[in-house]
């Protein structure tokens, strides 16, 4: 069986951009953590809405900051669930300070307790991305997938996270990719509805 050019140039962009993350020091890491913070889009928030985040994993960058401004700002707050391999994400409240399990995958999400809600915004991890709001990810398609499910409910804002170093020129997308409304890190803010 052979592997298409775009998914073995996936594979080449996906761990030249992981190389890039996993280089950057603790320090490095922390600062972007709070620089994005500072780049938050102007986005109408109201108490009904809910924004999901997730727990890092490997050298993502940590969207925890960023949540605690979106709840100051009256959001409610969740984080994704993996309930299956090929399934869609889950999204379950949480809020700092509440316990996480690990999940199936080793994943640390909020307990099966939880409850389940509909995200209004998706903070969404990446491994690299381009400034047209396409991403690459660990290859699983969790997102893609969990995206055009949740688009298909109702309007839903995808806000990319990343390092500045994770940026390539253009990621080899395919119709089933899911695009980023927005892309974040700590030196810009991709506004990426209009392309």
């Amino acid at each position: 069986m052979s592997i298409s050019s775009e998914a073995r140039s996936k594979n080449e962009l996906r761990a030249v951009a992981l190389a890039r993350r996993d280089a950057l020091s603790v320090q490095e890491r922390d600062d972007a953590a709070r620089a994005i913070v500072t780049r938050t889009p102007s986005l109408e928030i109201t108490s009904s809405m809910v924004v999901a985040g997730y727990a890092p994993i490997r050298s993502e960058i940590d969207p925890v900051q960023l949540m605690q401004r979106f709840a100051a700002w009256g959001a409610a707050l969740a984080m994704p669930a993996i309930s299956a391999r090929d399934a869609v994400l889950a999204f379950r409240a949480w809020k700092p300070g509440d316990a996480l399990v690990r999940g199936a995958f080793g994943i640390s999400e909020p307990p099966a307790t939880a409850a389940e809600v509909v995200p209004d915004i998706v903070l969404v991890p990446l491994v690299a991305f381009d400034r047209a709001g396409h991403r690459i990810g660990y290859g699983a398609g969790y997102y893609d997938r969990t995206l055009a499910s949740l688009r298909r409910q109702k309007t839903v804002i995808a806000i990319g996270l990343a390092f500045a170093v994770q940026e390539i020129p253009q990621v080899p997308a395919l119709s089933h990719d899911a695009r980023l409304d927005y892309v974040l890190t700590e030196t810009d803010l991709f506004d990426c509805r209009s392309l």
